[in-house]
């Protein structure tokens, strides 16, 4: 990946449904050039999918926990797995005793069973310690 690479990526991920026309104009380049990259980038899996970000107040109902995860083997094939799973709404790898941290948003505490169920059968998971959200605290 090369610069434009890096910067084209950048407004993706600022607004994924921005025109190619307006990452063209924005990166002065040609609408063909940003087309081109875009599929080189997906064809590579480098860009494997787009989604939608939610404002977290908008969804005022939903239940938030931190799952943190362990693993044991193919680490990459475990990230691809919880990357798949609806409600992983963020994934963040880190140090120290858990290998992964997850954020997950889910509507009832139903749900948040299933999909802790879901994630504890991903092979390569070997331990998983989750806390649910309470509230968010502000200075």
């Amino acid at each position: 990946m090369d610069d434009l690479d890096h910067r084209l990526i950048a407004k993706l991920r600022h607004d994924a449904r921005t025109p190619l026309a307006e990452l063209a104009k924005q990166l002065q380049v040609s609408r063909g050039t940003v087309g081109n990259r875009l599929a080189r980038l997906e064809r590579e899996g480098i860009i494997s999918g787009y989604t939608v970000r939610l404002r977290p107040d908008s969804t005022p109902d939903d239940i938030r926990a931190w799952a943190c995860i362990a693993v044991e083997g193919n680490q990459h094939a475990v990230i691809r797995a919880l990357l798949g799973e609806p409600g992983v709404a963020e994934l963040h790898d880190t140090n120290g005793r858990w290998d992964l941290l997850a954020g997950l948003q889910v509507a009832s505490l139903a749900e948040l069973s299933n999909v802790l169920e879901r994630i504890r059968g991903i092979p390569g998971i070997t331990a998983t310690e989750t806390s649910v959200h309470l509230k968010t605290l502000r200075g």
